[in-house]
């Protein structure tokens, strides 16, 4: 993990209805499991100072969505010496989380949404994405314009507090 800390790009308060703010967090982690593990956590402090709070629906859904994306990049994106970065935008007027993870292996991609296999009854893999899809508003996923790699993104909706 690069040792630069996320900096807030605006005050934290809760979202509320008409609210026209927006806030950013992004940063690069090691691509391991205790970089996903670390990318979840620190999203999920961030939503709770942007006004989603822990233990509410919605937190618990992005944070199931951005888990699974991170997880991905590890187990599918790993290239050796080469960090993951995680985009997290929330647009309080649309009510919309946009999740952005990156890694640099472009020959192991996703399926389209619109092609997702259906796992076996005994297999173990293959459901992390169909999650995605049944909680995010909508999701994909194209390769870097520079250099290799590859973006996977969801976006999910989020009632505003009153």
């Amino acid at each position: 993990m690069t040792n630069q800390l996320p900096t807030p790009v605006s005050a934290s308060r809760p979202v509320r209805a008409g609210d026209d703010s927006s806030h950013t967090f992004e940063m690069r982690f090691t691509s391991t499991p205790r970089g996903a593990r670390l990318a979840r956590r620190l999203a999920a402090h961030r939503m709770d100072t942007w006004g989603i709070p822990y233990g509410t629906g919605p937190h618990e859904e992005i944070a199931l969505v951005l888990g699974e994306l991170t997880a991905n990049a590890v187990r599918h994106g790993h290239v050796p010496g080469r960090d993951f970065h995680l985009l997290l935008r929330m647009t309080a007027p649309a009510r919309t989380i946009r999740i952005e993870v990156t890694d640099t292996r472009t020959e192991r991609t996703p399926p389209r949404p619109e092609a997702l296999p259906a796992p076996g009854p005994e297999g173990t893999d293959g459901r992390g994405l169909l999650l995605v899809a049944a909680l995010a508003a909508r999701w994909g996923w194209h390769l870097r314009s520079a250099g290799p790699g590859k973006t996977v993104w969801a976006e999910c909706v989020f009632a505003a507090h009153r």
